[in-house]
Protein backbone atom coordinates (compact mmCIF):
# COMPACT_ATOMS: atom_id res chain seq x y z
CA UNK A 1 0.00 0.00 0.00
CA UNK A 2 1.46 3.42 -0.90
CA UNK A 3 2.21 5.79 1.96
CA UNK A 4 3.08 9.37 2.70
CA UNK A 5 4.10 11.40 5.71
CA UNK A 6 1.76 14.29 6.17
CA UNK A 7 1.03 17.27 8.33
CA UNK A 8 -1.89 19.66 8.42
CA UNK A 9 -1.87 23.16 9.86
CA UNK A 10 -4.10 26.19 10.18
CA UNK A 11 -2.90 29.13 8.08
CA UNK A 12 -2.38 32.52 9.69
CA UNK A 13 -1.20 34.44 6.61
CA UNK A 14 -2.41 32.91 3.33
CA UNK A 15 -0.69 35.52 1.13
CA UNK A 16 2.73 34.94 2.73
CA UNK A 17 2.38 31.14 2.70
CA UNK A 18 1.31 31.19 -0.97
CA UNK A 19 4.34 33.35 -1.83
CA UNK A 20 6.71 30.96 -0.03
CA UNK A 21 5.10 27.91 -1.69
CA UNK A 22 5.49 29.53 -5.13
CA UNK A 23 9.15 30.34 -4.41
CA UNK A 24 9.97 26.83 -3.17
CA UNK A 25 8.10 25.08 -6.01
CA UNK A 26 9.23 27.58 -8.64
CA UNK A 27 5.63 27.57 -9.95
CA UNK A 28 2.31 29.36 -9.65
CA UNK A 29 0.75 26.07 -8.53
CA UNK A 30 -2.38 24.38 -9.83
CA UNK A 31 -5.91 25.33 -8.74
CA UNK A 32 -8.16 22.34 -7.98
CA UNK A 33 -11.77 22.42 -6.80
CA UNK A 34 -12.87 19.32 -4.88
CA UNK A 35 -15.80 17.88 -2.99
CA UNK A 36 -14.91 14.99 -0.68
CA UNK A 37 -17.76 12.79 0.56
CA UNK A 38 -16.88 10.66 3.58
CA UNK A 39 -18.59 7.34 4.22
CA UNK A 40 -19.14 5.38 7.42
CA UNK A 41 -16.51 2.64 7.77
CA UNK A 42 -15.27 0.54 10.68
CA UNK A 43 -11.59 1.44 10.30
CA UNK A 44 -9.67 4.24 8.66
CA UNK A 45 -11.43 6.73 6.41
CA UNK A 46 -13.15 6.23 3.05
CA UNK A 47 -13.82 9.24 0.88
CA UNK A 48 -14.92 9.85 -2.66
CA UNK A 49 -13.16 12.86 -4.12
CA UNK A 50 -15.20 14.53 -6.85
CA UNK A 51 -12.77 16.55 -8.97
CA UNK A 52 -15.68 18.58 -10.37
CA UNK A 53 -14.76 17.67 -13.97
CA UNK A 54 -16.67 14.39 -14.36
CA UNK A 55 -13.95 12.30 -12.70
CA UNK A 56 -13.17 11.27 -9.18
CA UNK A 57 -11.07 9.15 -6.87
CA UNK A 58 -12.22 6.69 -4.23
CA UNK A 59 -9.62 6.91 -1.47
CA UNK A 60 -9.21 4.72 1.61
CA UNK A 61 -6.61 5.80 4.15
CA UNK A 62 -5.44 5.11 7.65
CA UNK A 63 -3.36 7.46 9.77
CA UNK A 64 -3.08 8.29 13.45
CA UNK A 65 -4.93 11.38 14.72
CA UNK A 66 -1.94 13.27 16.11
CA UNK A 67 -0.45 16.64 15.28
CA UNK A 68 2.87 16.84 13.48
CA UNK A 69 4.17 14.49 10.80
CA UNK A 70 2.37 11.16 10.63
CA UNK A 71 2.48 8.16 8.33
CA UNK A 72 -0.62 7.67 6.19
CA UNK A 73 -1.25 4.45 4.23
CA UNK A 74 -3.71 4.76 1.37
CA UNK A 75 -5.18 3.16 -1.71
CA UNK A 76 -6.91 4.96 -4.60
CA UNK A 77 -9.26 3.89 -7.37
CA UNK A 78 -10.25 6.24 -10.21
CA UNK A 79 -13.83 6.68 -11.38
CA UNK A 80 -15.50 8.31 -14.37
CA UNK A 81 -18.84 8.45 -12.50
CA UNK A 82 -18.27 10.05 -9.09
CA UNK A 83 -21.95 10.98 -8.63
CA UNK A 84 -23.17 7.45 -9.36
CA UNK A 85 -20.52 5.91 -7.14
CA UNK A 86 -21.44 8.34 -4.34
CA UNK A 87 -25.07 7.19 -4.52
CA UNK A 88 -24.09 3.51 -4.32
CA UNK A 89 -21.66 4.02 -1.43
CA UNK A 90 -24.14 6.22 0.42
CA UNK A 91 -26.84 3.56 0.08
CA UNK A 92 -24.46 0.82 1.24
CA UNK A 93 -22.48 2.56 3.99
CA UNK A 94 -24.19 5.81 4.89
CA UNK A 95 -22.60 9.23 4.57
CA UNK A 96 -20.63 10.89 7.34
CA UNK A 97 -20.59 14.25 5.52
CA UNK A 98 -18.84 16.21 2.83
CA UNK A 99 -16.04 18.74 2.55
CA UNK A 100 -15.87 21.36 -0.22
CA UNK A 101 -12.55 22.99 -0.84
CA UNK A 102 -10.49 25.01 -3.24
CA UNK A 103 -6.93 23.72 -3.29
CA UNK A 104 -3.72 25.23 -4.64
CA UNK A 105 -1.22 22.43 -5.28
CA UNK A 106 2.54 23.00 -5.38
CA UNK A 107 5.21 20.32 -5.83
CA UNK A 108 8.41 20.75 -3.82
CA UNK A 109 10.67 17.78 -4.47
CA UNK A 110 8.74 14.67 -3.44
CA UNK A 111 6.24 16.71 -1.41
CA UNK A 112 2.79 17.92 -2.38
CA UNK A 113 2.08 21.26 -0.72
CA UNK A 114 -1.65 22.01 -0.54
CA UNK A 115 -3.04 25.42 0.37
CA UNK A 116 -6.71 24.75 1.05
CA UNK A 117 -9.69 27.04 1.53
CA UNK A 118 -12.29 24.80 3.16
CA UNK A 119 -15.93 25.88 3.07
CA UNK A 120 -17.12 26.47 6.63
CA UNK A 121 -13.63 26.18 8.18
CA UNK A 122 -11.13 28.59 6.64
CA UNK A 123 -7.56 28.29 5.35
CA UNK A 124 -5.24 25.34 5.88
CA UNK A 125 -2.00 23.89 4.61
CA UNK A 126 -1.20 20.22 4.07
CA UNK A 127 2.16 18.68 3.32
CA UNK A 128 2.22 15.18 1.85
CA UNK A 129 5.72 13.73 1.55
CA UNK A 130 5.18 10.89 -0.95
CA UNK A 131 7.37 8.09 0.31
CA UNK A 132 9.75 6.41 -2.09
CA UNK A 133 10.31 2.67 -1.99
CA UNK A 134 12.71 1.84 0.84
CA UNK A 135 12.50 5.30 2.37
CA UNK A 136 12.00 5.36 6.15
CA UNK A 137 9.26 7.20 7.99
CA UNK A 138 12.01 9.14 9.81
CA UNK A 139 13.30 10.45 6.45
CA UNK A 140 9.78 11.52 5.47
CA UNK A 141 9.30 13.26 8.82
CA UNK A 142 12.63 15.09 8.42
CA UNK A 143 11.55 16.34 4.97
CA UNK A 144 8.20 17.50 6.41
CA UNK A 145 9.87 19.33 9.33
CA UNK A 146 12.34 21.08 7.02
CA UNK A 147 9.57 22.20 4.67
CA UNK A 148 7.43 23.39 7.60
CA UNK A 149 10.34 25.56 8.65
CA UNK A 150 10.89 26.91 5.12
CA UNK A 151 7.18 27.74 4.81
CA UNK A 152 7.07 29.40 8.24
CA UNK A 153 4.57 26.91 9.70
CA UNK A 154 4.72 26.87 13.49
CA UNK A 155 4.15 23.83 15.71
CA UNK A 156 1.22 25.55 17.44
CA UNK A 157 -0.58 25.80 14.06
CA UNK A 158 -0.59 22.01 13.56
CA UNK A 159 -3.98 20.33 13.68
CA UNK A 160 -5.21 16.79 14.22
CA UNK A 161 -7.64 14.82 12.05
CA UNK A 162 -9.33 15.35 8.72
CA UNK A 163 -11.32 18.39 7.60
CA UNK A 164 -14.43 16.23 7.99
CA UNK A 165 -13.59 15.75 11.69
CA UNK A 166 -13.17 19.51 12.15
CA UNK A 167 -16.49 20.24 10.43
CA UNK A 168 -18.30 17.67 12.58
CA UNK A 169 -16.72 19.08 15.74
CA UNK A 170 -17.73 22.63 14.72
CA UNK A 171 -21.35 21.49 14.27
CA UNK A 172 -21.38 19.97 17.79
CA UNK A 173 -19.74 23.05 19.36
Amino acid sequence: MPSNVEIKAAVRNLVLLKQRAEELSKSAGTLIRQRDTFFNVQKGRLKLRNLMNGTGQLIFYERPDVDGPKLSNYSISLTQDPDGLARVLSDALGTKGSVKKERHLYMVGQTRVHLDTVEGLGHFMELEVVMKEGQSTDEGEAIAHKLMEELGVKKEDLIVGAYMDLLLAAKKG
